[in-house]
């Protein structure tokens, strides 16, 4: 809830009145309003902040990463903070339109230029999350040690204290190895299902929310097929623009995984067979 004194920090940070505030709908673990000011309207998420350290200060360089790579329309992450123990993320207001003819055109080819930015590594400078959860980024010098150690092992290190067993995960884990592409890190949003874009202004995509690392590009792929919600011909553009290494509908299950391991540790059994089929198709 918009304290007082939250109210109050915001008026001080923004130079300007705050007309009025509405709660908008923002998930399972922030709570988002809308803040119309004398001239302009912003988005503010609040969360716990003990319950959830530095997750809006991960999310707002996240923003900042997918933003300087100018390719897709990025909110502006405007300012973050903690207030009465209550973390906040202001954000700039996305105005929203009709989606555009070549909405998906355009998807296909910003998604293939923001995946052709890499580093010389895979990871991140800081650890962030996905959803409620940390999300580590240590830095791995290829994409299988990446995938392995930053991404799975956590996820099932976390699903064990929930309960749910695996075998032969050594065994998984040296099988996948050499599945693995072993081509440059990408630059990806890390958390591309259907509610994670919308449409700006001019009708054009924009990504929110998030989870950002330099990472196997086909991570982004897989998310995008595990729920739906992306019309074919944006990857068939993008595969004009920067094809996929050959096998790629074949490793979509594999490089889903992670995302099933994420939302079995947030949601709880529904998932573990899914799970547990991916890990014996490998074993």
């Amino acid at each position: 809830m918009l304290s007082k004194a939250l109210i109050a920090h915001l008026k001080e940070l923004l130079s300007t009145k705050i007309l009025h505030a509405s709660p908008l709908s923002g998930g399972d673990i922030n709570e988002v309003y809308l803040l119309q000011t004398t001239n302009h309207k912003f988005v503010v998420k609040l969360n716990s902040a003990s319950r959830f350290p530095g997750m809006f200060k991960a999310e707002a360089k996240g923003l900042d990463e997918l933003k300087s790579s100018n390719t897709f329309s990025i909110p502006e992450a405007i300012a973050y903070g903690e207030v009465d123990k209550v973390s906040y993320l202001l954000l700039q207001y996305v105005d929203s339109a009709s989606r555009a003819s070549d909405f998906w055109e355009v998807f296909g080819q910003q998604l293939a230029a923001m995946h052709q930015i890499s580093e010389e590594y895979f990871g991140l400078k800081k650890d962030n999350y996905i959803g409620s959860l940390p999300q580590y980024n240590t830095k791995c010098q290829t994409a299988s040690a990446f995938y392995i150690q930053q991404r799975l092992e956590p996820q099932f290190q976390l699903a064990s204290k929930n309960g749910y067993l695996f075998s032969k995960l050594d065994v998984f884990y040296k099988n996948i190895e050499g599945i693995i592409p072993q081509e440059p890190s990408s630059l990806i949003h890390g958390d591309l299902w259907s509610g994670n874009f919308m449409e700006d202004g001019k009708g054009a995509p924009c990504l929110i929310d998030p989870a950002v690392a330099y990472s196997p590009r086909e991570m982004d792929i897989a998310m995008m097929h595990l729920f739906g919600g992306f019309d074919p011909q944006l990857f068939e553009v993008y595969h004009e623009i920067f094809p996929l290494q050959k096998g790629w509908k074949q490793r979509i299950s594999l490089f889903q995984l992670y995302y099933l391991l994420v939302h079995l540790n947030l949601f709880g059994s529904s998932y573990y067979t899914s799970v547990k089929r991916i890990i014996e198709s490998y074993s």
